[in-house]
Formats: C-alpha cells, sequence, structure tokens
C-alpha cells in the first residue's frame, strides 16, 4: 500500500475487550499498514487471558506491565510513554488508541498537535470527551464479528439504526444537512465524496459505524432525509434535502 499510513495500534487491555480485534485491524486497514502493535497490561492477571489468545494470531507485541500499587494503574503511564516514544522516532504516519479510558484524551490532544491523526476505539461507556478528541472514534461493539456475538461474550454488538432512530438523533440530522447545504453544487445537488470529506473536517470523531452502517452513503439511504442520484452509470452518488 504505497499511500498508506504506517500505522501504530496501542490497546490498554485493562479497559477495552479483546473481543473486537479483528474488526479493529479490519478497519485500520482502509488507512494503512498497521507496523507496530502494542497491547500493554499485566500479563501476570488473569482477567487479560482473553487477550493472550488474541497475541500470536494477530501479531501484537504484550507490553508487560506490573501493577505497582494497589487500586493505582500503571498501564496507562507505560501506554502513554510508549506513545511518545514512538511520536518521538517519526517513524509513524497516525496512530491507534484502543481504550476506554478517557485519561488518554491529553495524548490524543497532544499528537493531534504533532500533525497525526488518532484513530479511536472503545466500548459505549467511553467518556465523551476522549470519543470528540479522536479522528475518528468507532465504538467497538459494532466492530464485534457475528460469531463473537453469542452469550458468552463481554461486548455485544450494537444494533443498526432505524430511519426513525436515525431522524431522532437531531445532532446527525444537523450535521448531515449542513454538510450537503455546504458542498452542494448550483443544482443543489451535492456528491458524496464532497460530502463526507466535509463531515470529517468539521466533526473528526463521526463514523458511519457508530450508527450501525459500514459506509456513510448507507446512512443517508437509511435516514431518507435526501433524495438520491447515481451518476457516471452508478459510480457517483449525489444527494440533495427531501424539504428542497
Amino acid at each position: 500500500m504505497p499511500n498508506g499510513k504506517r500505522i501504530a495500534l496501542l490497546i490498554d487491555c485493562d479497559n477495552v475487550s479483546h473481543n473486537s480485534i479483528e474488526g479493529v485491524l479490519e478497519e485500520l486497514a482502509k488507512y494503512g499498514m498497521v507496523n507496530v502493535r502494542h497491547a500493554h497490561g499485566d500479563w501476570n492477571n488473569p482477567s487479560l487471558s482473553g487477550w493472550a489468545d488474541k497475541l500470536h494470531p494477530h501479531a501484537i507485541r504484550p507490553m508487560q506491565q506490573f501493577a505497582y500499587t494497589k487500586g493505582k494503574n500503571a498501564t496507562d503511564s507505560a501506554m502513554i510513554i510508549d506513545a511518545m516514544d514512538l511520536l518521538y522516532s517519526k517513524n509513524i504516519d497516525a496512530f491507534a488508541l484502543m481504550t476506554s479510558d478517557s485519561d488518554f484524551t491529553p495524548l490524543v490532544l497532544r499528537i493531534l498537535e504533532s500533525g497525526l491523526p488518532v484513530y479511536g476505539f472503545g466500548e459505549k461507556k467511553t467518556p465523551q470527551p476522549f470519543v470528540d478528541a479522536c479522528s475518528p472514534f468507532i465504538y467497538t461493539e459494532n466492530l464485534v464479528s457475528e460469531e463473537k456475538d453469542d452469550k458468552k461474550a463481554s461486548v455485544k454488538p450494537l444494533a443498526k439504526k432505524d430511519k426513525k432512530a436515525l431522524r431522532a438523533d437531531t445532532a446527525l440530522v444537523r450535521l448531515l444537512r449542513m454538510a450537503a447545504e455546504q458542498t452542494a453544487e448550483d443544482d443543489g445537488w451535492a456528491h458524496m465524496s464532497k460530502v463526507g470529506s466535509y463531515i470529517s473536517n468539521n466533526n473528526s470523531s463521526f463514523s458511519s459505524i457508530n450508527y450501525g452502517y459500514k459506509k456513510l452513503g448507507d446512512l443517508i439511504k437509511a435516514s431518507e432525509l435526501f433524495n438520491i442520484e447515481m451518476r457516471n452509470n452508478g459510480a457517483a452518488m449525489y444527494i440533495k434535502d427531501v424539504r428542497q
């Protein structure tokens, strides 16, 4: 992948389930090659046994961090140091942080200041400040494969939102309509690629996956907020607000 980014994936094993790692790696493959894969945690802790089974199959390097003081999470500090070392090495083009801990929000902001994107992955419980800081942020429940959806799984896939639920999300509706309006051509129709770029530039944490749709176009179709035209023999999708 000549134009792909070199991505460093850092995993906070204490605060995120192992069930979605396959989905996370598949999502990151859209952006580039994940050539650094570090999983941080106290590997003497039996609670990480699920993660231990994922290391070799996915070429993930375990980073041991002993719990020096009871009740204190030493993993956070070790992971931050690891990220800064990688940042200063200048061998990385992007970071991916897999955690549900908002304590990493300052780290995300620091990396962004250096001009590198940070892809965030965490469970639905992740505090909003960390979600908003990442570019984008995806809830791992939506990345759990179907075979993981059983009673024993600690993370369950989130349900796909239907037309009613999408329209009830006023922030989403406002974002989609604004994006279409700002990128519309003289005839009032907006090209989907421009709509997507506008959303990315103005709401970096947005991801259609969080609503249960792999593509933004599928989400827009489900919302029925726009008229849709397929041009160039179906290769280009254009949208126009149904209120026009």
